[in-house]
């Protein structure tokens, strides 16, 4: 199965490693703004994004991922591009566990070592990186970013496009809100309201931003 990458940075790195690992799939394109200039290196397209318009003509039936670690770009990149949801691939490491009850998002990927347990819902182009822990009936709406080493325990609920950010844990029961950001080793004990970044232990709201980006 072809498949194209859009974003070129680390996380890219990481992604493109995981695809490759399965034989089933072969990378034809990365797609990133560094590149100015449409061209073909070693039986791979590189280019800049708008030229993902050319291959989705070309190549109507390969799949996608929007591979860019920051959620508001991912979001924008998503919404800007002319892909149905059908041909965005979701991508799960071999060393990763999803449970058979658990639901993933097209677009989304799971890195080495992340658990996924029963009943957990995840949506679209989230990423879930590696060492995460999501645990039991967690729901995790689009576009958020579960870090390295996080440990969501039971019935965690994550609104659009929020970060938590790695080592951080988050007790059962609470919710954060859209387009948060929860900072690297927080403890979260008490809901958070969208568009916020907290930190600490137990986590307090620090400031308030834009949500989404908007």
């Amino acid at each position: 199965m072809k498949v194209g990458i859009i974003g070129d940075g680390g996380h890219s790195r990481a992604v493109q490693e995981i695809i490759l690992s399965d034989k089933q799939y072969e990378i034809i394109g990365v797609f990133d703004d560094q590149y100015k200039g449409f061209d073909k290196s070693n039986g791979v397209y590189f280019g800049p994004i708008l030229s993902v318009n050319k291959m989705i003509t070309d190549f109507p039936e390969m799949k996608w991922v929007v591979a860019i670690g920051d959620n508001v770009m991912r979001r924008q990149i998503v919404q800007s591009l002319d892909i149905d949801e059908g041909h965005y691939l979701t991508v799960i490491h071999p060393q990763a566990y999803v449970s058979p009850s658990a639901m993933l998002g097209s677009g989304t990927v799971v890195m080495a070592h992340a658990v996924i347990n029963a009943a957990a819902r995840v949506g679209k182009h989230a990423i879930i990186n590696t060492g995460a822990i999501v645990e039991h009936d967690n729901q995790l709406e689009d576009f958020v970013h579960i870090s390295p080493n996080t440990t969501l325990t039971g019935a965690v609920t994550i609104a659009e496009g929020t970060q938590v950010g790695a080592g951080a844990t988050v007790i059962p029961n609470v919710t954060i809100g859209r387009w948060s950001i929860v900072g690297a080793g927080a403890t979260v004990i008490n809901d958070l309201p969208s568009g916020c970044t907290a930190m600490g232990m137990p986590a307090k709201v620090r400031t308030r931003h834009e949500i989404g980006g908007m």
